[in-house]
This record gives C-alpha cells, structure tokens and sequence, in this order.
C-alpha cells in the first residue's frame, strides 16, 4: 500500500488482525514476579518489586513481541495510528505512577490497588479499536477484584492482588489467543 494513503478504517482493520500477545505475556510475567516475592519476601521489598516489575512491563513486552511475531521496534513495518494510539495508552499508565505514588508515601499497601487498577486501565480502549470485550473484560474484572481483595485481604495484600492480576492475564491470554485462532479461521 505505498501509494495509497490507508483510512483509519484499513488501519483498524489491520491492528485488529494483531495477536497482541506481547503485553499481556509482559504484563502476566511482571505481575508473577511481584506475586512471587509477595509470598516469599517482606512487603519492604515486595513494595520494590511492583515497582521495578510494573514499570519494566513496556521494555518486557518489546522483547517478548519479536517471539510473538508482533516486533514492536520493527522500521520496516508500515506506520499504524492504532499502534500509536495504543502505545498513548501505555504512557498513560506510566503518568498514572502519579496517583500511585503519594498514596503509596501515606500508605506502602495502597501501591497493589493504585497499580493493580491504574495500569489496567489501558485495557478500556482495546475493546474499541479490536472490537472486541477483551479490553473491558479485563480492565472491569481486574478493578473489581482488585478492590474486593484489597479489603478482604489487608495484611496478605502484596500476594493476593498479584494473584488475582495473573489469572485475569491468563484469562486475557486465552481470549486474545481465541480470538486470534477464530478469525484465522474464517
């Protein structure tokens, strides 16, 4: 399509042949990490681990996306604004770290909930562009029991958020990979 200017349409039609696997994979593996060293280390150190884990999720999924196929660094692939869009709300929540942190100065257990909700958020906007309830599954699944675990739970909140975050990106994972082998085969 070089001497063609692609619509918005022509371009949301083909991120949504994406697999999107990438973040998702980053984001399960970020969060197993803080899940892990909620069950075996001081919430001194876990507090640490959400941190530099969450906010490697980006630099994670670049690598992790030339194994999926989706090579987000790649140059030679033609420009998307439904990449661009997409990696907006990626820094969205980055700035989200904004709200995370004073609250996490008053309270060190607030850091799972601030993180836990703010970072999914960018999974809202998913559900327009591939027009599919994946994004707002996760995002509404994940706030909710984010919340619901954070009260439930109070002392055992740097092991029991991580957990619920894996297994609504496993839930995902198996959506996205659903979805993908579905429209593949039609």
């Amino acid at each position: 399509m070089s001497d063609h200017q692609r619509t918005l349409e022509e371009q949301k039609e083909e991120f949504k042949q994406k697999k999107l696997l990438a973040s998702p994979i980053a984001g399960l593996i970020a969060w197993s990490v803080v899940a892990l060293s909620g069950l075996f280390f001081s919430d001194e150190i876990t507090v640490w681990v959400l941190f530099i884990a969450t906010g490697s999720i980006v630099y994670l999924a670049m690598a992790i996306s030339k194994f999926t196929g989706e090579d987000y660094l790649d140059k030679n692939k033609p420009k998307n604004t439904f990449d661009n869009l997409f990696f907006l709300t990626v820094a969205q929540a980055v700035l989200v770290y904004s709200i995370a942190i004073p609250f996490f100065i008053e309270n060190y257990t607030s850091l799972p909930l601030t993180v836990g909700i703010l970072t999914g958020l960018m999974w809202v906007p998913l559900t327009w562009i591939i027009d599919h309830w994946v994004g707002l599954f996760h995002g509404i699944v994940r706030t909710v029991l984010v919340v619901v675990l954070w009260y439930l739970f109070p002392s055992d909140r740097f092991l029991t958020i991580p957990i619920a975050i894996v297994i609504v990106y496993i839930i995902s994972i198996l959506i996205l990979k659903n979805r993908n082998s579905r429209a593949n085969k039609s």
